[in-house]
Parts: C-alpha cells; structure tokens; sequence
C-alpha cells in the first residue's frame, strides 16, 4: 500500500470502489445460499472472500488519508440481491439462472473499476487498482464461462 497522501477525488473514488466490493460480497453470498450446485456455491464463497479482501486493501488507502471507509453497500445492489433470492426461488436453485445473476453483479464490479481506473490514471494507487481489476476480471469470467456451460447443458 502506497503512503502517499491522495486527492479527495481519488479517495471518493476508492469509496465508489469499497460499495461496489461490499455490494460483490453481499451478492456472491446470496447466491452461494440459494444456488443447488455446492461446487458453485464454493465458488461464490471464494469469491466473495476475494471481494472482502479488496475492499479491506482499499479501506486501509482512504483511512490513511484521514477519512472513514464505507461500510455499506448500494441501494441497487441490495434490490439486485432479491431479484437474485426471488429468481432462486422461481427456478428451485437452478444453477444457470443464478450464475447469469452473479455475472450481472460481477459485470457492474468490472464497470466500477474500469471507469475508477481511467478517471485515476497517475494515481499513487493506480498498480493496485490495475492489480484488483484484473482479480476482478477473473473472477467474472470464471462465472461467465460456468454460465456459458450450463446454458449448453440446457
């Protein structure tokens, strides 16, 4: 972790980055409690540890420059949860519905960090955030290509 002072904006956007982490959290494990499949539930609990521990390296960058971390999430995603618990409940676990789900999620977590990353390129706390992303990336696209297999089973 870089010890160098940020501007306010960078930190603000690493708050953007802390709800969207949270948000990932909350919903890889909503959907590890509801998906039929335990190797995919393990997999949304990998990845939700994954997620918690970002947003613990991004708290650490916004309170070493003197403001206090979020620590909640997003009215949105907190609505995209039930859609998931709902759509769970319609589809009795189905593992291929809830995996479109969670790549729903992963998909705005992606967003997040692409649009942070532009608008802090130069940033004391750009390698990480590079470093993060490209977690990130894997972690999605290791739920759309378990998608993509069981919409083929389908």
């Amino acid at each position: 972790m870089t010890t160098s002072a940020l501007n306010p904006t960078t930190v603000d956007k690493l708050q953007k980055l802390i709800r969207a982490n949270i948000d990932a959290v909350d919903g890889l494990r909503t959907a590890a409690d509801i998906v039929d499949e335990p190797a995919i539930a393990k997999l949304f609990h990998d990845l939700a540890e994954e997620r918690a521990s970002l947003a613990d390296d991004l708290e650490g960058f916004v309170t070493f420059n003197g403001e206090e971390a979020a620590d909640d999430g997003s009215v949105a995603a907190a609505v995209h949860r039930t859609w998931i618990q709902l759509r769970g409940k319609l589809t009795s676990g189905d593992p291929a519905g809830i995996l479109a789900e969670a790549e729903r999620g992963e998909d705005h977590i992606k967003a997040a960090y692409e649009e942070v990353i532009k608008e802090t390129a130069g940033s004391p706390v750009n390698a990480t955030l590079l470093e993060q992303y490209r977690i990130v990336k894997e972690g999605h696209d290791r739920i759309r290509n378990l998608r993509d297999t069981f919409v083929e089973k389908g």
